[in-house]
C-alpha cells in the first residue's frame, strides 16, 4: 500500500453465479492502488472479511468490451472462471458500460463472447462461447509421457484404493481437460460418498499436474443429467464451477458417458452445456448481485 492510500477506501460488489460467489472491483470506476494477491484473502476470509471463492477485477480492455483478472482466495491468479465471467458479463451491462446482448471479455483463456439477458436490475442471464477445450497433456498441463490425450485414464492420482472407493462406486478412470485452466474430471455412483474435503487437496497438488488442478466428482444421472461436486484450486469446496461443468461436459462427451447437451446439478444450482465434439462449450447459467460495500485500503500491505 503507497502512502497516499493510508485511509482510502475501495469499493466493491459481492457477486455469485450459482453460489460460486467473489468479490469484485470495477476498475472502470475505481482507481485505488492495491496488490490483488494481498487483498484477495483478506476479503475472500468468510470469518474476517467479506467472503467469497475469490476476488475479481473487472477493467476496461483494448481488445474487448471489459477485461476480466482472477484470483483465488489464497491470492493465486487463474486463467478463467466461468461463473465469474458471467457475472462480469452483468456488471458491465447493468452500469452502462457496454450495451446488453454479445459481450466480448478478455481472460486468460483469450477473449469471450457473452450473451447478457438481464433479468432485472441485479441479475441477467448469461450465455458463454467457453472456447474449444484443450486436450494435449502439455496444454492442461499434466505430465503424461507418450499419451495424446488424458481421457479414461487410471485415476494414479488417487493412491491405492481407499475405503470410500465402494461406497461412492468410483470409476477408478479419470479424464483430464483443459478449459483455459486445468481440471481432472472421475465418475462415481455418488457424489455425495465422496470424502471431498479429503481427496479434493491431494489431487489438486498431485506431482503430475505442475500448476495444480480443479477437481471434479461426476454422477451421471441420465444421458443429459450429471451431478457435480468440485474442489477447485487455490479456493476448496465450491457451490459452482463454470469452466468445470464446461470440462465435465467434454470429458462426458470423450468417454461416451454423455449428450452433447447436459445439465449439470452444481450444489448452488444448475448450469447448462453444450459440446459438438469439435468447436467451443457453450455455457448458460444465472449472474446475481448481491450487495456493494467498500473495504478500508489501510488492510492491504505491500
Amino acid at each position: 500500500m503507497t502512502a497516499e492510500a493510508e485511509g482510502e477506501e475501495l469499493t466493491f460488489v459481492k457477486m455469485h453465479g450459482l453460489g460460486n460467489d467473489y468479490v469484485y472491483i470495477d476498475r472502470f470506476a475505481e482507481r485505488a492502488v492495491f496488490e490483488p494477491e494481498t487483498l484477495a484473502p483478506q476479503v475472500a476470509d468468510r470469518h474476517r472479511g467479506v467472503g467469497g471463492d475469490g476476488l475479481i477485477l473487472v477493467e476496461p480492455s483494448v481488445v474487448a468490451g471489459a477485461r476480466m483478472r482472477m484470483f483465488n482466495a489464497d491470492g493465486s491468479e487463474s486463467e478463467m472462471c466461468g461463473n465469474g465471467v458471467r457475472c462480469v458479463g452483468h456488471l458491465v451491462v447493468s452500469r452502462g458500460y457496454v450495451p446488453a446482448g454479445e459481450v466480448t471479455v478478455e481472460t486468460g483463456r483469450g477473449v469471450l463472447t457473452l450473451g447478457v439477458t438481464p433479468t432485472g436490475p441485479r441479475s441477467s442471464q448469461v450465455r458463454v462461447d467457453m472456447g474449444t477445450p484443450l486436450l494435449e497433456p502439455e496444454a492442461i498441463p499434466a505430465r503424461a509421457e507418450g499419451l495424446r490425450q488424458l481421457v479414461d485414464v487410471p485415476a494414479t492420482v488417487l493412491g491405492p484404493q481407499a475405503d470410500w472407493w465402494q461406497a461412492a462406486g468410483l470409476d477408478p478412470r479419470m479424464t483430464c481437460v483443459s478449459m483455459g485452466n486445468p481440471h481432472v474430471i472421475m465418475f462415481c455412483d455418488s457424489v455425495a460418498a465422496v470424502p471431498l474435503e479429503q481427496v479434493g487437496p491431494l489431487v489438486e497438488r498431485h506431482e503430475l499436474f505442475p500448476r495444480r488442478i480443479n477437481v471434479h466428482f461426476v454422477q451421471r444421472l441420465a444421458a443429459n443429467r450429471v451431478r457435480v461436486r468440485t474442489w477447485e484450486r487455490g479456493t476448496g469446496i465450491t457451490q459452482a464451477c463454470g469452466t468445470g461443468a464446461s470440462a465435465v461436459c467434454v470429458a462426458g462427451m470423450l468417454s461416451r458417458r454423455t449428450a452433447a447437451t447436459i445439465t449439470a446439478e452444481l450444489p448452488g444450482g444448475n448450469l447448462e452445456l453444450t459440446w459438438d465434439g469439435r468447436g467451443s462449450v457453450f455455457m448458460t447459467g444465472p449472474a446475481e448481485e448481491v450487495f456493494c460495500g467498500v473495504w478500508p485500503l489501510a488492510g492491504v500491505s505491500r
